[in-house]
Order: C-alpha cells, then structure tokens, then sequence
C-alpha cells in the first residue's frame, strides 16, 4: 500500500446543481494554478470542462470531464461533474474515487432543497465534502444573511455545518472576508488574490460568534478542545486547522467557504484549504477498505474514443500501473494522462493518479483489479438509475440498422443508466429524462455518423374477449394431386386477467388424429397475435371439441389454418375488449410538493392509493398510485418542474385494465392508421 504521502496526486470532485457554478469555478481553479493563461466561458463554448460537442450545444456540462493541475507542488485531478439531476449517476460514480467533494451552491436559501440527494448520497458513502456558496457578489448575494442561508443548508445535510468565513459588506455589496480561523480580513480582488484588510469594526461582533459556534462544532469531535472552550481559553490557529483537517476526512464536518468564480473571490482560499485539509490518497483507499500489496486500480467510467478503442479512465490506490501489465482477465494496451485537450500517452502511473487505460475490454467501472485478477465491485458502489424516461430509436436509413445496434452498445458500455430493450418490435432506449436520451442521440449522430430518429415509444396495448363463442371453421382446398381438408370446431372464452393463454383437448372418438392437434393450437396461437382492434390478444382459452379429416388431403397445415380461421372468427364475436397496462408508480418528493405531486398523478388518470413518509428521508414523502401507461411518457418532466428538479418516481407493470369508450376509439383508430401507413 502507498504510503499516501502529499506527493501523490488527490482528487476532488466538483458537483452541485445545474447552473450553480462548478464548471466557472473549474476554470478559475485552472487559470490561479497556472493551468490555463485565458478562463473559458460555459456561454460562449470555450470552456476547458464543456470540450464536447453535447456540452457546447447545451451550455452545461454533459459528462464528467478529467483536469490536472498543481498548487504550490502539491499535484491535483478535479472532475467537473454534471449537475443536471438526468445525469447524477455519472457524477455519482466520479465521486466514489474522489479523495474530496467541493459541493457548488448558490446563496439562495430557497434553493438549499436542491443539494438534499448530493448531500445525503456524500453522507451516505463517507465522502469528505466541503461547500463553496458561489455567486455572493450577484444580485441578492448582499441581501442573503449567511445564518438564513446556514440554516436552509443545515436543513439538509446530515453533518453539522462549519461556516469558515464572513462576509464584509459595503452597503449591501459583499466587498471581502473575514477567517474565522486566523481571524483574518482580506479584500476581494478582481481576477487577483485577495488583500489583507484590518479587521473592520462593524463585522466584529458577528466574527466573534461564528468563530464561537466553529469552535463548539469541533469541540463535539475532540475533548481537549471542549475543555479549553469550558476554561475559556482561545486555541491557537495551528490546533484548530488540524482538526478541521482530521473531521473533515473522518466527513464528520461540512466546511463552508464563500467565493464568486466568476470573479475569481474566495478560489486562492479555497485552494488552500483543499492542499491542507484534503486527505491524501492513502487516507482515501483506507477507507474504502483497499488494504492489501501490489497494483489496484479502479475504473469510474467507460469512453470509446474514435481513435485509441476502448478507453477505462481509472483511479490508481496502489502501486505503480504499467504499458502491457495484467489487470484482471486483460493487459493494458497503453495509458494515457488526462487534463489536456487530448490525452497524452505515458508509460507507467502510481498511486493517485487518474489516468485512462485502453484494451482492458472486460473493465466495468466500480471493478477493482489487480495483477492477480478482478476483485469484484464494492457493494457500496452506485446502482444504476430505474429508467424513468424512454424513446424509441430508429435508423433513418435501413443500410444503418447494423451500425446503430453496435453503436447503441457502445452508449451502453459507457453509461449504466441507460437501457436498450425491444419491445413491441420497436428499439426502446430508457434513460433519465429528455436531457440524458437528447444527449445519447446527439452522439449517435455526432460521434457515429448515423441519421436517428426517437419518438415516444407505443404503449403495448392488449385485448381480451367479454363471451364465450362456439365456432366452426372447415378448410378445403383442391388443386390437383394431394388437396387441403380440415374440419375443427372449437370454442373460445374469456379467462380472468393475468391467466394468459389456455389450450384444452376435448376432442373424442378419433374425430381428429393425435397429430393434428398441436397444429390446431399453433393456428389458435397465430390469431391471437394481433385480434379483432389490432392487438395481441390475451386471457382467453380456445377448447377443441370436434372436427373432422380426411385421410389422404388432411395435413398439420391444413388443421394450423383451421385453427387460425376458427379463432379469428370466433373473437370477432366474441364482444372484444381493448386493455392498456397500469402501473404502480411510487413519487418520493420533498413534503412541500407533495400534494403537487398527487395532483399531477390525478390528472394523469392515476388512481391515488395513498402517501406516507419516505422511509429513512427526513422531509420527504412516497405517493404511490395506479397511472396508466399511456399517461407516463413524459410525467417525469413535469414532476421535476414542480418540484425544483427533487422529484422522482419509480414505476412496474401492474395490471391490465378494460379502456373504453372515446380513450379506446382513439387508440383503435390511431393503431389502424398506423397500419395503413406503413
């Protein structure tokens, strides 16, 4: 095992949500490390974070992006993580090799709900994260008291929050800072490091008590320095810095710093405490429990790059990797540092490092390996999403069929919250709403080359049958030599719901050979592929009672036609009846929009079946309720509109019920014309 010394490279992570900042902040990281001369904009597509072309057409981030930088020797990988909530699970498993998170927020109190899952998932996984409230310089950050903004973020983090600095106020600008460690004021800077100030008389009172309530935070976590609280005795900056640094890679603490990336305020200081208050990567690997000797590396995401194949972008724990070493069951074929505009290829990477290794072609991300083999997956590593949203995805052209399947398999291999099913004869691609499946057709066309098209994919309607019929259907046809003949009689009747398909001989006296009969049950099975309004049919029974044969024209398919003549004929009269599939449908929302929620499931049709607290989230309910499929394809949108993007549901098939009336003409009708069309 390394030694985890402050030599090896660290890893942050920067994450928070859509619009808060991170991929600003990256930029000002860059340019104050000396990474970058000129800071790009996320507007403008110049950004080092937002380099693909998804990113760009979007103004956000799409996938997390890899940087290398140093600060005062000290090296550093930072992943900017997407902060669209479509696109979690990328960010996710970005952070579960991260050494430390800095979470982004705004300082708007009303917003603090939105860091809720980040905060519960870093709490969750033990990973030591910090805050950075960016923006305070922006319209409003003057009129936002910090203990409002402390309070809606103490509201939502299951670790106690310790707030690092003040702010200093001219008027109702925030023009700096004061330290509420080495008691310190400094002066916001344009693009330049903050200038030490003396300590203005009217931020003292409010310095005193935040450096107090600071103070009582730690002293939760270290008895010699409750004592010297109950003795009243200040302890010196040194003390209080190490066991900030100590809590803060225990994740007992929540560090809160304030800054502005666009204006480059509080980034220096925030470099600062990452170089002295960030465990190292040894202090990370213990605690994931990757104890042990030798090479162990661990991929986070899958990229197919069009050039170097395969590529697993990996977090060295131990040991030194190199070009052609075994790892698991594959040898790496070259490995590449990440940061720049494209990789750059070395020869070896040791502890900490985040590099991409290509050709290891069994590589699952959360997969640890080693010279002797793949360990397996952690079990705290993230599940893949439930899909909550779906397209189906076709080829413009016919010739690009081939292609799309094996570029869709590619998509797949690198993001596990992606599905890919055929359903109905369509190819469904599920994901995590409009943004995440927008963005995999946009590579399908950008990166494959490939004219696609995606749709809302049809919902896999069924009929069934209300009254038994009794039918008669004879089959003969002579053309010379061997003819045609077979006489069945049978009768079809309606099961109950969820019992399927049913076949029953009853035929008696030889009236029909042995045989023949399976033929009838193959010709049964073929009507009621598509009955009477154009769907499958289901839950009904066919019963064979009789019929006749001829011993030299009668054949199996002879009988096969009889039996599909006969069913067909016997569901028409049979009074059909079109069935569309329910779901249970489970809605966890913060309590505030929960009666939202019940509405938007009522004017969806959805039959309430009733709401309770979300089991283990404080300040959370679970509604769950019927809702016709039909009625979902784009719930997940308007769920998150209502509520500030938090809401999410998980869904299965239910039950089918009878649709009647205007709904099932339309279905019928739209069906049939599609039918036409084709």
């Amino acid at each position: 095992m390394s030694n985890g010394t402050r030599t090896a490279p660290r890893c942050a992570a920067l994450v928070g949500p859509y619009i808060s900042g991170k991929t600003t902040l990256l930029e000002s990281l860059l340019m104050a490390t000396g990474q970058i001369a000129r800071k790009g904009s996320v507007q403008d597509g110049t950004s080092a974070g937002d380099a693909s072309a998804e990113a760009r057409a979007r103004h956000m981030s799409t996938e997390v992006s890899v940087h290398t930088c140093a600060y005062l020797g000290d090296p550093w990988h930072i992943l900017d993580c997407p902060g669209s909530i479509e696109l979690a699970g990328d960010a996710a498993r970005a952070l579960m090799v991260a050494d430390v998170a800095v979470v982004v927020c705004e300082p708007v109190p009303d917003k603090a709900a939105m860091l809720a899952p980040l905060l519960r998932f870093l709490d969750e996984n033990a990973v030591p994260h910090l805050l950075f409230v960016n923006k305070v310089d922006q319209l409003g950050g003057g009129d936002v008291r910090v203990a409002d903004l402390m309070t809606a973020l103490e509201g939502v983090s299951q670790r106690p929050l310790v707030l690092r600095q003040v702010p200093i106020r001219q008027g109702r600008t925030v023009t700096g800072y004061v330290d509420l460690v080495s008691e310190r004021a400094y002066r916001y800077c344009a693009g330049a490091k903050s200038e030490a100030v003396p300590m203005p008389d009217a931020v003292l009172s409010r310095e005193r008590a935040a450096r107090q309530d600071l103070l009582e935070a730690l002293a939760d976590f270290d008895d010699a320095l409750l004592e010297q609280l109950l003795d009243d005795v200040s302890p010196p900056p040194a003390d209080v810095y190490r066991q900030l640094s100590r809590d803060l890679a225990d994740d007992l603490i929540v560090p809160v710093f304030l800054g502005s990336a666009q204006n480059d305020h509080g980034v220096r200081r925030l470099l600062k405490a990452l170089r002295h208050e960030a465990p190292p990567v040894g202090m990370t690997a213990r605690r994931l429990g990757l104890e042990g000797n030798g090479v162990l590396v661990q991929p986070f995401r899958i990229h197919h790059a069009p050039h170097s194949g395969r590529l697993a972008y990996c977090r060295v724990w131990q040991g030194e990797v190199t070009d052609g070493q075994a790892l698991g069951p594959d040898r790496v074929g070259g490995i590449f540092a990440l940061g720049g505009a494209t990789p750059t290829k070395i020869t070896s990477a040791g502890p900490g490092a985040v590099v991409a290794l290509a050709k290891l072609e069994h590589a699952q991300p959360g997969a640890l390996l080693s010279a002797r083999g793949e360990a397996g997956t952690p079990l705290s590593w993230p599940a893949a999403a439930e899909p909550v949203h779906a397209l189906a995805v076709r080829a413009e052209q016919r010739a690009d069929e081939v292609k799309l399947t094996g570029a869709l398999a590619k998509l797949l291999d690198e993001d596990p919250d992606l599905r890919l099913a055929m359903e109905d004869g369509e190819m469904v691609l599920s994901g995590q709403g409009t943004v995440h499946l927008g963005i995999a057709l946009d590579r399908l066309r950008g990166r494959f080359g490939l004219g696609v098209t995606g749709r809302p994919p049809a919902v896999p309607y069924r009929e069934s049958i209300r009254r038994t019929v009794a039918e008669h259907a004879r089959f003969k046809r002579q053309s010379g030599g061997h003819g045609q003949f077979a006489d069945v009689h049978l009768t079809v009747a309606p099961l109950a719901r969820g019992e399927g398909f049913r076949f029953e001989d009853e035929v008696v006296g030889g009236a029909i050979p042995r045989s023949f009969i399976p033929a009838v049950e193959d010709g049964a099975r073929e009507a009621l592929s598509s009955g009477p309004l154009g769907f499958p049919v289901v839950d009904v029974s066919v019963t064979l009672t009789g019929g006749q044969f001829h011993a030299v024209d009668s054949s199996e398919q002879a009988f096969r036609t009889a039996g599909r003549m006969a069913v067909q004929e016997a569901l028409a009269k049979a009074e059909p009846v079109l069935l569309e599939p329910v779901l249970l449908v489970t809605v966890h929302t913060p309590t505030e929009f929960t009666a939202k929620a019940q509405r938007l499931l009522s004017g969806r049709r959805g039959q309430i079946l009733g709401f309770d607290v979300r089991p283990g989230w404080s300040g959370w309910d679970q509604v769950t309720a019927y809702v016709p499929q039909a009625d979902m394809g784009d719930f997940i949108v308007d769920l998150r509109s209502l509520t500030l993007g938090l809401g999410g549901y998980t869904a299965r098939f239910d039950h089918l019920a009878e649709l009647m009336g205007r709904l099932a003409d339309r279905v019928v009708e739209g069906h049939q014309a599609g039918y036409a069309a084709q």
